[in-house]
């Protein structure tokens, strides 16, 4: 299986519920040079959205958010893994984890549509290590 896997930070901040608090936070950050590796929008209530920012830099996004006056939550991590596209490619990288007796407490996975995939993997603090060296040997 050929893939890249590496350890990403990641910060929660939230917004109303509303069109265009998205737009507005991805913008200034665009703006401010940050460049994300993944985002991720999921609604917390009925008029709240947590925004999951995964920063190129986490301390560059740290200092943005502090100029803006922007909530920070983290950072936290978890794992990228990117690679080519095939059937069973998710279901292998939960094996090898399963093996390590590594737990998955929550993922997010794309396809590019043009034959590559990325997988963000959300294990315990504790396990980290662990879920690194499973999914490199």
């Amino acid at each position: 299986m050929a893939y890249q896997i590496r350890r990403v930070d990641y910060y929660y901040t939230s917004a109303e519920d509303r069109p265009g608090e998205a737009y507005k936070l991805l913008n200034i950050l665009a703006q401010q040079g940050i460049n994300l590796l993944a985002f991720t929008a999921v609604p917390t209530g009925p008029s709240r959205t947590q925004l999951a920012l995964f920063p190129e830099q986490g301390s560059k996004l740290e200092a943005v958010a502090g100029r803006a006056g922007m909530q920070l939550d983290g950072p936290h991590s978890a794992l990228l893994v990117q690679g080519d596209d095939r059937m069973g490619a998710l279901a292998e990288i939960h094996e090898k984890l399963m093996k390590a007796g590594v737990n998955v407490y929550a993922s997010t996975a794309v396809t590019d549509g043009k034959g590559c995939f990325g997988y963000l993997v959300y294990v315990r603090r504790d396990e980290m290590d662990q879920a690194l060296g499973a999914l490199k040997s």
